[in-house]
């Protein structure tokens, strides 16, 4: 007898399970690689009659195809046909048929965010959420709402607003906040987190004056009389931030378990994520009580002391595979909707601007080499072309190994003649694709046609033996791995209206690779998750469509049906 194993409540179509042999496969072809088993026990659930990507073959888009899958102990147990893999099923096995009803659903392996901010997108959700407000009015409106059932004199935080979607593309200024904001003071910050807009109230509160000085990588925006205009650029944010009282446990573990949610529910299963070391702590509580269910790998701030950083690593085991440290992040620059990030010539709209270095080298040199000797991996968010350039200096010293697999987050702007400094020095090359379809409506006129073209350069670097691991930077975008998937692949607007320098394009699998395995290999993990094979771990998706063979657009509006961590289904929850 079949019983109905229905997802999602309903909303999704039913899976079957079945104890009994199961129907005939789908007429789809599958490799022809006979079964490939690590088993011990039976396992604890086989999805049949299936088109099920293990993941072999993606980098040269000639991707392994099966029909069935079984899993067990958290791990891929064994892959093959239908027929084969069915066979294995004990008296407790689970049976799922990918193929009810005539609907097809489609397993791929779990995607790795290899960028991620849970600490800040989870304070998003909780606090004043700007996301896509299309005016300053509209903004304005959504402060005043959130203002008017907040306790007294409570901080109103959060953001990420975005004025370049705004017809005038004007920066707001504290006197927008104060008509809004009553007795409130207010630090709401762009999306990229590189800009916060503040009002009267919080730049007393951090001593904001006409007379401060910017700290080095840092700017206060002055208005005609000397006066802020309430825009802090990058390191000056820190003078106002240092005075908000952070979020309470509940309301941090709150919103952690809303990003996670959210992270889940769009099939990613590993985040490489940088948020604050109490956010850790609070991983740390969840995986405790086995609430855990999205796998961390959190870094550590590249300005804390050497020994600050080795107590944080020795915190926690550093092999447990669900949560652990990984990486030193530290910042070379800003962004290019703030116009900070560094660059070697000014900006094309700005001819007075470079953006804003947060290091001299020779300050950058000393703090990487001394990381470096203390066997951390380094990854240095650089944007701008000088920024990277920075970066690869800092990692070109004798002394910093090749082998450390040191990173270069963004890597948006780059100098020609940098691309195989990469190669050479060991670097990955840890992309967001999905940032250019925000950027792509004014990079160019940030960048000018020539360096444009050497943006956003996924292609360039594959073409020139570069790693790739891709992740979404979420919540500077939506956490969402199917935008990322159909920029890459199109360098096209989500309209399909415009394109961004298409040569830089991907095929599908080089996309789906940096964004499982690519990821994977950047934080060390890549022989044991990022593939479906017998002995990896069972992290995988089920999803509406083939992701491999859909049209792009279709890409776009994929459906989760269901996410496994570890063999267990952690998506939706039951």
């Amino acid at each position: 007898m079949r019983s109905l194993f229905l997802l999602a409540l309903g909303v999704v179509p039913a899976i079957l399970f079945s104890q009994n042999t199961p129907r005939r496969a789908p007429a789809h072809k599958a490799s022809a690689v006979g079964p490939e088993r690590l088993i011990r026990v039976s396992p604890e659930l086989i999805y049949f009659n299936g088109v099920i990507y293990t993941g072999n073959g993606f980098a040269e888009d000639k991707p392994e195809v099966v029909q069935a899958i079984a899993i067990g102990g958290g791990k891929v147990l064994a892959v093959g046909t239908t027929q084969e893999i069915t066979r294995l099923a004990g008296p407790k096995t689970k049976l799922r048929d990918l193929d009810t009803a005539g609907t097809s659903h489609f397993i791929f392996p779990g995607f790795n965010d290899a960028h991620t901010h849970l600490g800040a997108a989870g304070q998003t959700k909780l606090n004043v959420d700007l996301t896509g407000v299309k005016s300053l009015g509209e903004m304005a409106a959504q402060v005043q709402k959130f203002a008017a059932s907040a306790p007294t004199g409570h901080w109103l935080t959060g953001g990420n607003w975005d004025h370049t979607l705004w017809a005038n593309k004007v920066l707001p200024t504290r006197q927008d906040l104060d008509k809004v904001t009553g007795d409130h003071p207010a630090f709401l910050e762009r999306i990229d987190g590189h800009i916060a807009v503040v009002n009267t109230a919080g730049l007393k509160a951090g001593g904001v004056t006409g007379r401060s000085k910017a700290p080095q990588g840092g700017a206060i925006d002055l208005d005609a009389n000397g006066e802020p205009t309430g825009i802090l650029r990058d390191t000056a944010m820190d003078l106002v931030s240092k005075m908000i009282p952070p979020p309470s446990h509940e309301e941090r573990r709150r919103g952690l378990e809303s990003a996670m949610a959210d992270a889940l529910s769009h099939g990613v299963t590993s985040v490489q994520d940088f948020s604050e070391w109490e956010d850790f702590l609070t991983f740390e509580e969840m995986e405790k009580e086995g609430k855990l269910n999205l796998r961390v790998s959190e870094w550590l701030p590249f300005q804390n002391s050497l020994e600050q950083l080795k107590q944080m690593q020795a915190h926690h085991d550093a092999h447990d595979p669900m949560l652990h440290t990984g990486m030193l992040k530290g910042f070379m620059d800003g962004s290019l909707g703030s116009r900070t990030a560094a660059l070697k010539a000014p900006y094309a709209d700005d001819a007075s601007n470079s953006g804003l270095p947060r290091f001299t080298q020779d300050e950058l040199n000393r703090m990487a080499m001394e990381r470096a000797k203390a066997g951390f991996q380094l990854g240095f968010h650089a944007i701008g072309d000088r920024g990277t350039g920075m970066a690869l200096d800092a990692f070109s010293q004798a002394g910093v190994p090749r082998t450390a697999r040191n990173r270069i987050e963004h890597a948006q702007v780059v100098d020609p003649a940098d691309i195989p400094r990469f190669k050479r020095l060991g670097v990955i090359a840890s992309m967001q694709p999905n940032h250019l379809l925000t950027d792509m409506n004014w990079a160019e006129e940030r960048l000018g046609p020539q360096r444009a073209a050497y943006s956003y350069a996924w292609k360039a670097f594959l073409d020139a033996g570069v790693p790739l691991a891709f992740g979404t930077d979420y919540p500077v975008e939506p956490i969402t791995p199917f935008r990322g998937l159909y920029a890459a692949v199109t360098r096209m607007n989500e309209g399909g209206t415009k394109s961004y320098y298409p040569e830089n394009k991907l095929t599908r699998g080089q996309a789906l690779f940096a964004y499982t395995q690519g990821s994977a290999y950047a934080e060390f993990a890549e022989r044991r998750k990022g593939k479906l094979v017998p002995g990896f771990a069972a992290d995988l998706i089920v999803v509406d469509r083939d992701l491999y063979k859909a049209e792009p657009q279709a890409v776009l509006t994929t459906k989760v049906i269901a996410t496994f961590v570890e063999g267990r289904e952690v998506y939706p929850a039951f």
